[in-house]
């Protein structure tokens, strides 16, 4: 049979886009897609728009061959629904630019800022705008996210927005997957590594930026083996702590402990043979 996997990067980022569109208004709701992420809108000239078109032609050329196999069609090639880039009209691009312009100041909220984020409300996204060219061929602003309302008469808001159910089904799957691997399943405590994993995926879930990787899933996952490392190093402290206070006591320990104990005492016993057989150097 072949191997299907539980989690791929196409189906996270779709989540991840529904979830951000959720914290986000439009002015028509088609204008929720993107063709390219730009970091300014100085960087949209003949480049970037041709990337973007290009960008455009697969997302639908790959739409198109997708609903052809879901109908049945297997001849269809991705070749054949796929149209020309040159052929698509510049008006039809919408552009993501990441910026804090609509994003109000927040003075005092960090003694020194590094970055810009620090100057602004805290967001728990990076904030984004979306624009187009209009009929004459200047660009608009159509999308805006933290965002209610219009673009004109619209205010910042970061509370109405929601990760989607299956988002979240996707972080409960990936935190019980990674907590059967060979190295995690034997702690007694592998619940509570479990949950401290959900945690922290809730927490910075929407925190991946597209502009820089699409590839969520090792994103995702470095924070899920981050999360269980913590717990696994707490639970060490708090065993290293009450194995103090049964010594003290004259009582036995963890077997933990007793088989650290036992394995010192033989690697001195072991040290002290070897030095008492060292050759000494022979004088020339």
């Amino acid at each position: 049979m072949r191997k299907v996997k539980y989690l791929n990067n196409r189906d996270l980022l779709k989540q991840i886009h529904i979830s951000k569109n959720s914290f986000s208004s439009y002015t028509d709701d088609d204008y929720h897609r993107f063709d390219i992420i730009l970091p300014s809108l100085e960087k949209v000239n003949r480049l970037t728009i041709a990337e973007a078109k290009r960008n455009q032609a697969d997302r639908i050329g790959k739409a198109a061959y997708e609903a052809a196999r879901m109908s049945g069609d297997k001849k269809t090639k991705l070749a054949q629904v796929t149209p020309d880039w040159r052929k698509i009209e510049k008006t039809s691009l919408v552009f993501r630019i990441m910026t804090f312009d609509h994003i109000p100041k927040a003075p005092g909220r960090k003694r020194k800022t590094k970055t810009i984020a620090d100057e602004h409300e805290r967001c728990n996204f990076p904030p984004f705008q979306h624009w187009k060219f209009d009929e004459n061929d200047n660009l608009v602003c159509v999308g805006k996210s933290h965002w209610e309302g219009g673009m004109q008469n619209g205010s910042f808001s970061k509370g109405h927005g929601r990760v989607t159910e299956e988002l979240g089904r996707m972080f409960l799957k990936l935190a019980d997957r990674y907590g059967t691997r060979s190295n995690w399943r034997g702690y007694t405590y592998n619940d509570e590594m479990r949950a401290q994993a959900v945690l922290q995926l809730s927490q910075i879930g929407l925190q991946f930026d597209e502009s820089k990787s699409e590839n969520p899933f090792a994103y995702y996952t470095a924070a899920v083996t981050n999360s269980f490392t913590r717990v696994l190093n707490i639970e060490k402290k708090n065993q290293n702590i009450r194995d103090d206070i049964l010594q003290e006591n004259n009582l036995n320990p963890s077997f933990t402990r007793q088989n650290e104990n036992v394995f010192k005492e033989d690697k001195e016993k072991l040290a002290e043979f070897y030095k008492s057989i060292r050759r000494p150097k022979a004088d020339y």
